[in-house]
């Protein structure tokens, strides 16, 4: 089948290291970013002074500031006037459909209504280990939402996790969750998503999906392969989604969406 590669939305410059030869404030950056991968500051903190992180990194304010304007051109950190410089959060009602790409055909976006259908602890296959750059035979995570639009089921994710990252996650908190599950990964487990890489094809319906989606055994759907990084471009999630696509569609990455589910 015909894959389509929709491309990589993660923050510019965040790799692990500064590159060879890379100047002072690439530097800053990348400490700035293990500091945050650490938990050292958290989603909706204030970060330190402009002063004390110039004394800490040992460089002048003006190319600390420029490390700061690249983390909020990325999304990363937000100013607040008069207030200081805060670690971004996901928040539902600005961000929701950054990452949620599925919109009725007439072009309405509305929120999902997602209900928890399975949950339960695996051990890593090996494609999914690869993803997720863990050790094949890992522990994880696996759970499947159903996903509701316009009071019709549109789509099913089956989403892996590493256990790793997320230590202690309970099918309870699963579904009494107040929020986006990205906003329920950085509020409980401190894991900030910064961008997703997903791929599309077309795929049918097993078994569950054709119960799911009300619709007959080996239908035509179409298949979203996304795995979401956080700092560094950790890998964090693999969330393989299949949507019917009677009366809805896909809008790629290039469109104007703002948050993830």
């Amino acid at each position: 089948m015909n894959t389509l590669t929709t491309g990589i939305n993660l923050p510019n410059g965040a790799a692990a290291t500064p590159a060879i030869g890379g100047t002072r404030y690439k530097e800053v950056k990348n400490a700035m970013l293990a500091a945050l991968a650490a938990h050292e500051w958290k989603g909706g903190e204030t970060i330190p002074s402009e002063k004390r992180l110039a004394e800490r990194f040992g460089v002048s304010i003006g190319t600390l500031r420029k490390a700061i304007d690249e983390l909020v051109a990325d999304n990363i950190l937000v100013r607040h006037q008069g207030l200081g410089t805060f670690v971004a959060q996901h928040q539902r009602d600005r961000h929701f459909f950054r990452f949620f790409r599925i919109v009725r055909q007439d072009g309405d976006k509305t929120y999902p209504s997602v209900t928890l259908v399975q949950f339960r602890k695996a051990k890593a296959t090996r494609d999914i280990a690869t993803l997720l750059k863990v050790e094949t035979g890992a522990r994880v995570f696996t759970f499947i939402n159903r996903l509701a639009l316009h009071g019709e089921t549109v789509m099913i994710d089956n989403i892996t996790v590493p256990e790793a990252r997320f230590p202690g996650l309970t099918e309870a908190a699963l579904r009494s969750r107040p929020s986006t599950l990205y906003n329920f990964y950085q509020d409980a487990f401190n894991i900030n998503v910064l961008g997703t890489e997903e791929r599309v094809r077309v795929a049918v319906a097993n078994e569950l999906e054709s119960k799911l989606l009300e619709v007959p055994h080996g239908t035509p759907l179409l298949e979203v392969r996304r795995v979401a990084y956080s700092y560094h471009q950790a890998p964090v999630e693999v969330r393989i989604s299949h949507a019917n696509t009677a009366r809805y569609e896909y809008v790629g990455a290039s469109a104007s969406h703002e948050e993830p589910l």
